[in-house]
């Protein structure tokens, strides 16, 4: 996984007096953990969507334990303000309080006093509490997103070429925006994009099942797509064959017919050997055609995948208020990292393709006008391949 940017800040926060008027209602003695959650969550009210334990988290609790257990030695071990946040009612919150009170702040969106006025608490412990959360992520579940083993890749590929009968693929690469509000960066222009907003770009690699491989996060949206892919380390393991450097003789072609590994890109990316994209000039032929009809159905992956993320975690979904842009970039990481997790557990709850792949509402499509030699050569002899044997391949 590529680096992100911007350091981490730890600070050692305790919780101030609450609210006179925050009061939360009592757990119930005995039982579930959840019972007693759902009933401060509900304020005592007990709706069809506060007993239900995976419409409020989007998660089965097979991974909310996974998570707990994952995470719960941090928790307990490395901060000793544990026993200094706590309920309304001034009950201490356990691993899974806090592990709940993190999801909901990622999964909502919700503001943090709004998400503390359901519990009677400050808002200052609700970010705590997510940060702590956010931090013991980062240090536990690293191993959920990280670049496939040869092993791993050839199933990857294979899934890949299932798809549109694309052959030698390792993935798909995109790109979406963050949305900040303007005032809360005083450099504005620099985080001012194409379309007039304040936005932070998340570049991502995912697998053929919208599982993310590579994410970079961090760059100001005034950057394209293809200047955030040339400062990416992936880019760099790529250009010195570190990644990506496998080849493939393809089947019934001439001798010699070989194909370099590569992703897919769309439009806004240059022609790499690695690095295929669609065809984009006029009057294209019918091969030319049927090789971008391939391409595009089989791109949808990533594009399913952000919109996923987006709708999941509705903490990056809409505009941000006053964002810390050193903080921002974890989080995104965190929520790639949670869907990993999700994917790795075949957790139902995640579901199948998003209804709409559209995860960049507003924003016109970029294009690239640089091509490598090679890799036109290559990307032709996928058109020939994909066009001679497409009566067999899926439509």
């Amino acid at each position: 996984m590529a680096p992100l940017r911007g350091a981490k800040r730890r600070k050692r926060q305790t919780e101030k007096a609450l609210p006179p008027a925050a009061q939360a209602m009592p757990a119930p003695a005995g039982g579930d953990w959840w019972d007693g959650f759902a009933r401060r969550l509900a304020a005592g009210q007990f709706s069809k969507d506060c007993q239900n334990f995976e419409s409020v988290f989007k998660m089965s609790r097979k991974t909310f334990d996974y998570l707990c257990s994952l995470i719960s030695g941090d928790f307990t071990r490395k901060t000793q303000s544990f026993r200094n946040f706590r309920f309304g009612d001034k009950a201490i919150l356990g691993v899974e309080d806090q592990v709940a009170v993190a999801l909901l702040r990622l999964t909502t969106g919700e503001a943090l006093l709004s998400i503390g006025n359901r519990f009677g608490m400050n808002h200052s412990a609700i970010s705590n509490i997510t940060w702590k959360f956010i931090e013991a992520l980062e240090e536990r579940a690293a191993n959920h997103l990280k670049w496939p083993t040869p092993e791993e890749m050839a199933t990857i590929k294979a899934k890949f070429e299932k798809i549109k009968g694309l052959p030698n693929c390792c993935g798909a690469i995109d790109t979406t925006h963050i949305l900040m509000c303007s005032s809360a960066q005083p450099n504005s222009n620099v985080w001012l994009d194409g379309e007039n907003r304040n936005s932070m770009v998340l570049q991502a690699i995912v697998d053929a099942d919208m599982r993310f491989r590579d994410v970079v996060s961090g760059w100001p949206g005034s950057l394209n797509d293809s200047c955030i892919l040339r400062t990416s380390g992936f880019y760099r393991l790529c250009e010195k064959g570190a990644r990506l450097d496998g080849q493939m003789e393809l089947p019934g072609e001439p001798a010699g017919s070989v194909v370099r590994e590569y992703i897919l890109g769309d439009a806004s990316y240059p022609l790499l050997p690695w690095l295929m994209t669609p065809y984009h000039e006029k009057d294209l032929s019918p091969e030319k055609a049927e090789f971008n009809k391939r391409h595009a159905a089989t791109i949808m992956v990533v594009q399913g995948a952000l919109a996923k993320l987006k709708e999941r975690w509705q903490v990056l979904k809409g505009e941000l208020w006053r964002p810390d842009k050193h903080r921002l970039p974890r989080i995104i990481y965190v929520c790639c990292l949670l869907t990993n997790i999700m994917i790795d557990l075949e957790d139902a709850a995640r579901g199948g393709m998003p209804p709409s792949h559209n995860h960049d509402d507003g924003y016109r499509q970029q294009f690239s006008d640089v091509a490598d030699v090679g890799a036109a050569a290559q990307r032709d002899l996928l058109c020939q391949y994909v066009s001679r044997i497409g009566s067999s391949l899926p439509a």
